[in-house]
């Protein structure tokens, strides 16, 4: 009975086509509105890279920046450190250029000082420190301090003629200011 139903009720060749039919429209339904979602996805993930590639670009920059800072504050630390400790032993270069002034008969005191002299100097020079040229040398405010004036003819204008205390450089730092006497 059942195959007699089956060759009474053929089954019409359009129903296939109408459901093939109706399938392409069902997918190019589904193309047309995924369509526009996937757009709007590739344009999120685009969003997404370029703001994580401006959050790399800033971090990468404020890295940069603190390298360089802290390189900067490292290196002056040491510089006034090392000016510090400079301006500790002045005094005792004064005290030396004093009694080199002093006139004495013993000869190896004297020749004991030179070379105490000489050593601490040498120290001075191995730190980049360096004596501020004052004597004959035009007066200029930045690097001297003048004490006194005085009229002399001979000297030009705002022209040192003594040198009452030796001042010192470390790099374009002034560590201490030569203390002179300036003319006219």
């Amino acid at each position: 009975m059942a195959k007699e139903k089956k060759n009474q009720e053929p089954i019409p060749e359009e129903v296939p086509a109408q459901a093939g039919e109706a399938e392409e429209q069902v997918q190019d339904a589904a193309q047309e509105t995924q369509a526009p979602a996937q757009e709007t996805v590739q344009d999120d993930k685009g969003q997404l890279l370029a703001e994580a590639a401006d959050k790399y670009l800033r971090l990468a920059a404020e890295y940069d920046n603190y390298r360089k800072r802290t390189a900067k504050e490292k290196e002056s630390a040491w510089s006034e450190a090392k000016a510090q400790t400079v301006a500790a032993f002045l005094p005792v270069y004064d005290n030396l250029e004093r009694a080199l002034k002093q006139p004495t008969a013993d000869e190896a005191y004297k020749k004991g000082v030179e070379m105490t002299m000489k050593g601490l100097c040498d120290v001075l020079t191995g730190l980049g420190v360096e004596m501020i040229p004052a004597l004959g040398e035009s007066f200029d405010p930045n690097r001297h301090n003048a004490v006194m004036h005085c009229d002399d003819e001979e000297a030009g204008e705002s022209t040192i003629v003594e040198v009452f205390q030796q001042g010192f450089l470390c790099g374009d730092r002034v560590i201490r200011f030569s203390m002179v006497k300036v003319a006219n």
